[in-house]
């Protein structure tokens, strides 16, 4: 029993007509030599007449050494130890399902591999006490992994071999798969030239935060004038997309009341750390450049000051 290799799942070889993850190993005359990623790398075969519908041209370009194809099973002869697969019938949706299906059987087997090195614990033995029973209740150990960040009952019908490997999964998980807020961000550019001008930006810069709520917040920061960027974070993107469509919109509505405009300069999008490091410099910039401006400070400590203390 190794240490640190298992098959995904509790079954030692798949189903006919099932969806499976290969790597190609050779090629010959007669077709393609394969492992089955899923199956702890047995052996199986994509016959040359199920690589493709079209004739065959090139097999180069069809399938290649080293890489990774969804196949669906044609034969298993458990005895003898042979697979038959096929590629051409495999069609552009089952690629996409066994590919998350596949990915989130790595993902649980690089948990089980972390566990088994630390607890010196067999996979198998893992897999067998606590992978496949998981998969049974939840669907996938993966899904079960999430659910017990927040709900520990979800170990409450696992027979763990011991404590300590109790305890480096529970830890690992927590580590591994606790969400991260995801920053979603939204330019705009907001201006009055009526005579409360100031006060209605504002007071529509306000209206943004309003409806905050210890979950879920929008901050506004000033870059320059009337360029405002608004921001959230979020466990779930779609939220925090959702709450900065919301927030514009409610700026937006009090803006033009009060004689002024606004304008999407960026839609609501998650951000990456080289978008917000753009954002940082270009606001260092306008700050510097504000500074070294000291001419006329009518505007600059009294307008663009009390624009910028709304934030």
């Amino acid at each position: 029993m190794s240490l640190t290799n298992c098959r995904f799942y509790e079954e030692k070889y798949p189903d006919i007509d099932s969806f499976v993850m290969v790597n190609v190993k050779q090629i010959a005359e007669m077709g393609a030599y394969v492992k089955l990623l899923e199956y702890d790398n047995i052996d199986g075969m994509i016959l040359l007449s199920e690589l493709s519908r079209r004739r065959i041209r090139s097999i180069q370009k069809l399938i290649r050494v080293g890489r990774n194809e969804v196949v669906v099973v044609l034969r298993v002869d458990k005895e003898k130890g042979y697979i038959d697969l096929s590629k051409r019938r495999v069609s552009p949706e089952d690629i996409i399902k066994c590919e998350e299906r596949f990915n989130k059987g790595k993902m649980v087997a690089s948990i089980m591999r972390h566990v088994a090195e630390k607890t010196k614990t067999p996979m198998e033995t893992l897999y067998a006490e606590i992978g496949w029973p998981l998969n049974k209740k939840y669907g996938h150990a993966v899904d079960a992994f999430k659910l017990s960040i927040t709900n520990p009952e979800v170990w409450n019908e696992i027979t763990f071999p011991s404590q300590v490997v109790k305890n480096e999964l529970q830890t690992y998980i927590a580590r591994r798969l606790t969400p991260q807020p995801t920053k979603v961000r939204a330019d705009v550019a907001v201006w009055c030239y009526g005579y409360e001008g100031i006060d209605a930006v504002k007071n529509a810069l306000r209206c943004a935060e309003a409806k905050n709520t210890p979950e879920n917040q929008v901050k506004v920061k000033l870059v320059a004038p009337p360029l405002y960027v608004l921001t959230s974070q979020c466990l779930e993107k779609s939220t925090g997309i959702n709450l900065l469509e919301e927030a514009i919109k409610e700026i937006e509505a009090n803006i033009r009341n009060n004689g002024g405009d606004s304008q999407v300069r960026m839609a609501p999008k998650a951000v990456t750390e080289n978008d917000e490091a753009e954002l940082q410099a270009l606001m260092e910039k306008n700050e510097k450049e504000n500074m070294e401006v000291s001419g006329d400070e009518s505007l600059s400590e009294s307008d663009e000051g009390v624009v910028a203390e709304t934030i």
